[in-house]
């Protein structure tokens, strides 16, 4: 099984006492839909500094001597700003909705904060930052140096630093890759197959194509031997031509791993946090609301429908076993594997709970989840509040346990539901076929998923 371990940037080994104790949760590359940012060079532009007392407020949680201590932060530093415009993007409505200026940049005294305290916070042997948006290139090379820096400076001896980096491509330059091979960065790069899939939603402010410059820096990092990922959005479009899609990534690109995304959100995502809906208003499974196109769907046009995630992943999942299986890395396929063995999740949507992979946003507000970057959510703001402290807050053990805890009955009793575990709580908008809210969109398609994955478990089990 050490293949299956080895291709993922993980976060694991995750033992905190009083909260989420003895769970080996979130094992993930940290891979979140990819959203893209923009870089104006002008005097709006600038950093507004954000004063930083001498001292960090003082982190109060590690107590329990002999524990471990360990949590993932998506870093925003240009917020929710990009220079796209994909029609899909989960994020650009953010910039509103947390009144973020036009220009959004973490400060150098926040971005020292952060680092800090991250590492501060953190007992384990590996400290991973993951650097997203917006588009974070957007803050230019000399940003990621200093973060070098600062890294350097406030690493604990016993403790190896990381970075990932998800960006969009387009800014990529030769300057950029050999900054990134030198200090070992992994980067997750945004492609959604060939052109004529992945310009339907990718483009720019102009309305322009993008895969050509994406291209051009998947290119770049083979060059320069970057370690590189390719994350796709499968949505209501490319979701029709699976093994197009994935030979176009797997021959073309020449990824290290493909990272599959299911694309879809609520209908009402720009307005409603998750979980806030009006459980009166949400579709039974199997309802014309539960698919994507139709006029009153609860999801927006875009999303994929669950059945075509289930065959689009079924599909992918038989040429892999076939001509692929351990020469090929694809983050779905290899959480599934591990877990039917009993190792364990690798994505944090499919284990028991969750609330170890939390989002900084570039003034510090500090939020329970990349996908619940709502005031809602917001658990406080790191100037004020050490974020060790708000990471393991009993606030957050809520959140973190309400994922198995909430899941209505049907789920309880299904079949699929160590491998599952009601999947990601932000995407609960139907109802049960008995009417009890609280069931995953794509509930239907992971089942089908499933029971083609389990069908191959005694050959895999021969070949590892």
């Amino acid at each position: 099984m050490a293949w299956v371990f080895s291709r993922l940037h993980a976060v694991n080994g995750m033992k905190l006492p009083d909260l989420f104790s003895q769970n080996n949760l979130c094992t993930w590359f940290c891979t979140v839909v990819n959203l893209c940012l923009n870089a104006e060079k002008n005097e709006d532009s600038k950093m507004r500094m954000i004063p930083i007392q001498a001292e960090s407020p003082p982190l109060r949680s590690l107590q329990v001597q002999g524990q471990t201590y360990r949590y993932h932060v998506m870093i925003k530093p240009t917020g929710a700003q990009c220079n796209l415009d994909c029609s899909y993007c989960f994020y650009l409505h953010k910039q509103d909705m947390l009144q973020q200026p036009k220009v959004p940049r973490m400060s150098e005294s926040m971005l020292e904060l952060h680092i800090k305290q991250y590492i501060e916070a953190q007992t384990g042997n590996e400290v991973v930052f993951s650097w997203q948006g917006g588009e974070p290139t957007l803050m230019g090379l000399e940003f990621f140096q200093r973060v070098v820096e600062l890294q350097k400076k406030y690493a604990k001896p016993h403790q190896r630093i990381e970075n990932d980096l998800q960006t969009n491509g387009t800014l990529l330059d030769e300057d950029w890759c050999a900054f990134l091979k030198q200090h070992d960065f992994l980067v997750g790069l945004s492609i959604d197959g060939p052109a004529e899939l992945h310009d339907i939603h990718r483009y720019n402010k102009g309305g322009k194509p993008t895969h050509a410059k994406v291209m051009q820096a998947a290119a770049l990092l083979r060059q320069y031997q970057v370690p590189f990922n390719a994350l796709c959005v499968v949505n209501r479009d490319n979701a029709k031509r699976p093994l197009e899609v994935y030979r176009f990534i797997r021959d073309q690109v020449q990824p290290r791993m493909i990272q599959l995304i299911p694309g879809m959100e609520s209908a009402q995502f720009q307005q409603t946090a998750p979980g806030h809906w009006n459980p009166q208003d949400l579709p039974k499974l199997g309802s014309s609301a539960a698919q994507p196109g139709s006029s009153d769907s609860v999801v927006t046009d875009w999303s994929i429908a669950a059945d075509d995630w289930g065959i689009f992943l079924s599909t992918v999942w038989k040429e892999w076993l076939q001509q692929d299986f351990g020469q090929v890395f694809i983050d779905q396929f290899e959480n599934m594997v591990s877990m039917m063995f009993g190792y364990g999740a690798q994505k944090c949507v499919s284990g028991q709970i969750c609330g170890k992979s939390l989002a900084v946003e570039h003034n510090g507000d500090l939020f329970s989840c990349d996908h619940f970057v709502y005031p809602e959510y917001k658990l406080g703001n790191i100037h004020e509040i050490h974020q060790g402290d708000l990471v393991f807050s009993e606030r957050q053990k809520k959140f973190a346990y309400a994922k198995s805890k909430s899941l209505p009955e049907y789920c309880q009793k299904c079949p699929y539901l160590q491998f599952c575990w009601g999947d990601c709580p932000k995407d609960r908008f139907l109802k049960t076929p008995d009417g009890e809210a609280g069931l995953h969109y794509l509930c239907s398609g992971l089942k089908r998923f499933f029971h083609t994955a389990l069908l191959s478990k005694n050959e895999i089990a021969k070949r590892i």
